[in-house]
């Protein structure tokens, strides 16, 4: 039988009759004006419960943990919750459809005797116009952008908008002119598409959906599992201004000097790569989770190594106050008119000398090098000698960043 416990009252005293343990000075009694408690409802106390686990669907910011019930805004991150999803739910259920193989920004079909890139993608970007661009432009340049990192240059694109009911006709308007700037700008033609209407609350204003194709020349052939050891890493410019101009308006922030998203289409800067250098190895846009998303997604594939050097990594003065200000890693900020180009190291120079030819690629730099050393992880050498682990994003920084 267990020993019987001293009942407690209601202020945190011990019940009449009942002794107060040894060196435990007894409570007076309830205080005047306050009836007595029932000494029939003093029960000894209940062992505390486990606190309930936490919604994941109910989070205003979903907090990186196991979820495997329901889809979370971190599954759109572009990090470690979108590879997940992609390998643990999309590939599977894919798998007896597709080719296989690593999963590059688009797909390369031989049609005819010539190689196609074919490639889609969805935008929900909020706001719809933003600092430097606006839905439209983000859809044309991040499609061309996804065909030229597999050295293709646009053909064609398709048009798709999901319109919710209520949104102005005038927005409307201005997102497809934008639409067509953006496409003549890369020398594309939008040649079929697609509306839907839904209605109110069941969609954001707009969602547009763009699917692209290109032609890939002869002897190009690159791919996200093909970087080799001793490779040089070159990146085309300045990283995080597109994460930062999002969240600057959609938060209501105001920095001294307006940071503007970097959105261009990059097939001119493509093409003046594989003309200096046909055999470049790697080609990649780091959109959403950013630089070191990008780069671990390349490690893995290729089973390599990647050491960057913390000094040679542009980030404008502004986007390193706000990533600061606001405890960001500038390396998983979306971009979203950057590239990286993974080529051999006897390359190089011919590589940055054609790159910053290109207005897309005047800022263009060597960043780091492939290694053999901790394959399939990208680290970094900083600026005081010491050397730390790049990770992909976990969760998700800002929802809707494209």
């Amino acid at each position: 039988m267990s020993e019987r416990r001293p009942a407690v009252d209601p202020f945190g005293g011990f019940a009449q009759g009942s002794a107060a343990p040894e060196g435990v000075a007894q409570r007076s009694a309830a205080p005047e004006g306050v009836a007595p408690a029932d000494p029939a409802a003093l029960t000894e106390p209940t062992a505390p419960t486990e606190p309930a686990a936490p919604d994941p669907s109910a989070l205003v910011c979903p907090a990186p943990i196991p979820e495997r019930a329901r889809v979370l805004l971190g599954h759109g991150s572009g990090g470690q919750l979108s590879a997940a999803l992609m390998r643990e739910v999309i590939a599977p259920a894919l798998a007896g459809v597709t080719p296989g193989g690593p999963l590059n920004d688009a797909a390369v079909v031989e049609v005819a005797g010539r190689r196609l890139a074919f490639t889609t993608d969805s935008f929900v970007v909020s706001p719809l116009e933003f600092p430097g661009g606006d839905i439209g432009e983000l859809a044309v340049n991040g499609t061309v952008n996804d065909l030229a990192m597999m050295g293709a240059q646009p053909l064609a694109l398709s048009l798709a908008y999901v319109i919710e009911e209520g949104l102005p006709i005038e927005d409307l308007r201005r997102v497809t002119e934008s639409v067509a700037r953006a496409a003549k700008r890369a020398g594309v033609r939008i040649v079929t598409g697609d509306t839907k209407v839904v209605g109110r609350g069941a969609a954001d204003g707009l969602f547009v959906n763009t699917a692209g194709i290109g032609l890939v020349a002869d002897g190009v052939s690159v791919a996200a599992d093909r970087a080799a050891i001793g490779d040089a890493v070159i990146l085309s410019g300045p990283i995080g201004l597109h994460g930062i101009a999002i969240m600057s308006i959609r938060e209501g922030l105001e920095f001294e000097v307006e940071i503007a998203s970097d959105t261009q289409s990059l097939n001119a800067l493509v093409a003046a790569i594989v003309a200096a250098c046909p055999s470049v190895h790697v080609l990649r846009d780091p959109t959403r989770g950013g630089l070191a998303s990008a780069l671990n997604e390349i490690a893995a594939a290729s089973g390599v190594g990647i050491e960057l050097r913390e000094e040679t990594i542009p980030i404008p003065g502004p986007v390193r106050a706000a990533c600061e200000m606001l405890g960001l890693d500038p390396l998983h900020v979306a971009n979203e008119g950057k590239l990286v180009a993974i080529v051999p190291a006897a390359s190089v120079e011919a590589v940055l000398a054609a790159m910053r030819s290109v207005a897309s690629g005047v800022d263009a730099v060597e960043i780091g090098r492939v290694v053999a050393d901790h394959p399939s992880m990208v680290t970094m050498r900083t600026i005081v000698g010491s050397q730390r682990i790049v990770d992909m994003l976990v969760g998700e920084q800002l929802p809707r960043i494209c």
